[in-house]
């Protein structure tokens, strides 16, 4: 059983890479979702379809929970979560920061994870309990422990009414530090890249489960940390993450609870 959901999690994201290759930069239809530049594209739709019937094919009776569809409920123990294309908005523009992210629950637990940008030719895989790769070559977190030479990433909401935290307040303090901030535009490269020691750190409020499933289960995998700004372990149902190699977690957790100055 193991083997066959590992071959149909990466049969699915090669599915969906697939789509994302014939539409790259062609034309396509895009609309907003709940705000203007909250973007869908057909493509994105697309791909989902043939990730979920590759899915469907073996597993007809599985949770799928997916960006676009929503839920398909069952009374199954596995549940699969889907992001058919993270970085829809990048995607939409040209940008080749993008990817098809797939992640494999068993009764709560996330089990396999993979990551895939058909652009850069990177797969990131992950199973729990067997380690991280990235195109099979075995990942690990940057071993930096200190906050002043730490590079980061970060994401920003679309809806700021829904945060009650200011994101602008604590990427402020971040670069008044003087820290090299980036921004890629998908939460699970960001993810990836920490778990591929490339980023140090990463944080941002208001994903979703999509955004987070397969890219948590990598950062654990490749010996990082991931919780919410509490420091509480992490669920990919939360609205606050944070992910780092661990070494400067705590000092990232005491930077982004600092009080604003009035």
């Amino acid at each position: 059983m193991n083997d066959l959901l590992k071959n149909t999690l990466l049969r699915a994201v090669h599915a969906g890479a697939d789509l994302l290759r014939h539409y790259f930069e062609g034309t396509f239809e895009i609309q907003s979702k709940d705000s203007l530049n909250n973007l869908v594209t057909e493509v994105d739709k697309k791909a989902e379809e043939a990730i979920i019937d590759v899915i469907r094919a073996e597993f007809p009776e599985h949770f799928i929970l997916s960006e676009e569809a929503g839920e398909m409920s069952t009374g199954s123990e596995y549940k699969w979560i889907i992001d058919p294309i993270d970085g829809t908005v990048n995607f939409a523009h040209g940008i080749p920061i993008c990817c098809i992210s797939i992640g494999l629950e068993h009764n709560g637990v996330m089990m396999l994870g993979a990551v895939f940008n058909p652009f850069m030719n990177e797969l990131f895989f992950a199973e729990r309990g067997k380690g991280a790769f990235l195109n099979n070559r075995p990942l690990k977190v940057s071993n930096n422990d200190q906050m002043e030479s730490a590079c980061l990433v970060t994401g920003f909401p679309y809806r700021w009414v829904e945060v009650h935290m200011d994101p602008i307040s604590v990427f402020e303090r971040f670069i008044r530090m003087g820290l090299p901030v980036r921004r890629l535009g998908s939460a699970a490269i960001d993810l990836c890249w920490v778990a591929a020691g490339r980023f140090d750190g990463f944080w941002e409020y208001n994903l979703n489960p999509w955004d987070i499933a397969a890219g948590y289960l990598i950062i654990e995998e490749a010996g990082g940390r991931i919780s919410n700004f509490n420091g509480d372990p992490y669920s990919v149902y939360d609205k606050q993450t944070l992910a780092t190699n661990g070494k400067i977690h705590e000092a990232m957790l005491k930077i982004i609870n600092t009080p604003p100055t009035s």
